[in-house]
């Protein structure tokens, strides 16, 4: 059934803060293609690959990618849920990785949501301590870690814009999602979050354009 959602949407929504920082969704896309300095990994905790996002990740950016993986496993063991590192990209167009675990979904009563809102706001930060000025995120545990997408939107953008807001060098965030269904759940996550009444959504605004 999911072949056939497969028609992109004709807009794609952004969330712009003040200061002209800026959050954008898009897709479906391929994350391996991003121009962003850094493309965050949904990754497993061993580093070394996997499927999804993970595996093509990987296998876009070729062997300095796992090799210095490997380097970091070798020095600090597996990598817990919500926590991030810092690679190469390899043959990548972005210079950089940031790989980070999501949460495997255990129905949401089991510290999920701190765990994936850690993914991208620790993954903002590691950006920012090294001067990128862009990265571009995957829909982190929604794929084989099966957070369903309607859940983890709303946290994802929520903390993204939080962490966005108090980076120095980070301007642009892109989230990259790879079917319309996903794109969908973003997007109406990113509008929700515009809530007229809250102090917290003040100071950005909500722009929709094509895609």
């Amino acid at each position: 059934m999911s072949g056939l959602d497969t028609v992109v949407p004709d807009f794609r929504i952004r969330i712009v803060l003040d200061g002209g920082k800026t959050i954008e969704f898009q897709g479906p896309a391929d994350l391996t293609l991003e121009t962003t300095d850094a493309v965050v990994n949904a990754a497993n905790s061993s580093l070394l690959g996997g499927g999804g996002v993970d595996g093509a990740i990987h296998r876009a950016g070729g062997p300095a990618v796992l090799a210095e993986c490997g380097r970091i496993v070798s020095e600090i063991g597996s990598l817990a849920p919500g926590r991030v590192v810092i690679t190469t990209g390899g043959c990548l167009t972005a210079k950089h990785v940031i790989h980070t675990v999501g949460p495997v979904y255990r129905g949401g009563e089991t510290g999920e949501a701190e765990q994936l809102a850690s993914c991208h706001r620790e993954s903002i930060r590691l950006a920012d301590q090294y001067g990128l000025r862009s990265l571009s995120f995957p829909a982190i545990s929604t794929g084989a870690f099966g957070y369903p997408a309607l859940e983890a939107a709303p946290i994802a953008v929520a903390s993204t814009v939080e962490a966005l807001a108090s980076a120095h060098h980070v301007r642009k965030v892109r989230f990259v999602l790879f079917d319309a269904a996903t794109l969908r759940a973003y997007t109406r996550a990113a509008e929700a979050s515009r809530d007229p009444e809250s102090a917290s959504s003040s100071s950005y605004k909500i722009e929709k354009g094509s895609s």
